[in-house]
């Protein structure tokens, strides 16, 4: 899958090029051609500066225990019946973080059992076990400072809804001249110019 959009805007023509086919890589490497929808990365060599706004295809929805799990009350406590260990651990860490390890029993590998006392069903279904954004954002930051000039340690980054920023310089940056630049990249990625 390829970029919706994808748009490199450099005074240096040959460099940009050079950015173009880097930022390519990085983002097939990293499997997030089909997480990223549009992308606009600016370099100003002068500054420097390296700047990049993408939008995101769609963010992955919240993994909630209710999803991998069968809950339900039986001989006086409340016994939760795993159907899918990919995400048992956080579950259990969650569960003891909640709950207090000395609360929550695993007398085996697939079953969790919990004294129903001041717990219902529906609350440890609601339990969101992993924020799957929060990866994905790791991923595009992590793919961002691979893509970026070596050197440029000052930086700033953000997520905004399916809006994503990541700005950085070798100098410090002016508040006000990155939150304008960052407004203007984004208002240009929104119209696909």
């Amino acid at each position: 899958m390829a970029l919706d959009y994808f748009e490199m805007e450099c005074s240096e023509e040959k460099g940009g090029n050079v950015y173009l086919e880097i930022a390519s890589d990085i983002l097939k490497d990293l499997n997030l051609l089909s997480i990223i929808s549009r992308l606009q990365i600016y370099i100003d060599p002068e500054f420097p500066l390296f700047l990049a706004v993408g939008q995101i295809r769609k963010m992955p929805g919240l993994i909630k225990a209710g999803d991998f799990t069968n809950i339900m009350e039986k001989e006086g406590k409340i016994v939760i019946d795993i159907g899918d260990e990919t995400h048992l651990s956080n579950f259990l860490s969650k569960l003891w973080s909640k709950y207090g390890r000395e609360n929550v029993d695993q007398p085996d590998r697939f079953t969790i059992t919990l004294s129903p006392e001041g717990k219902t069903i529906e609350e440890i279904e609601n339990i969101v076990v992993l924020d799957q954004r929060e990866n994905i954002y790791k991923d595009i930051i992590y793919a961002m400072q691979w893509i970026a000039p070596e050197g440029f340690r000052i930086r700033k980054e953000g997520l905004d809804k399916s809006i994503f920023y990541y700005i950085a310089s070798e100098n410090t940056i002016p508040e006000d001249m990155a939150d304008q630049l960052i407004s203007d990249k984004i208002k240009i990625l929104k119209e696909g110019k």
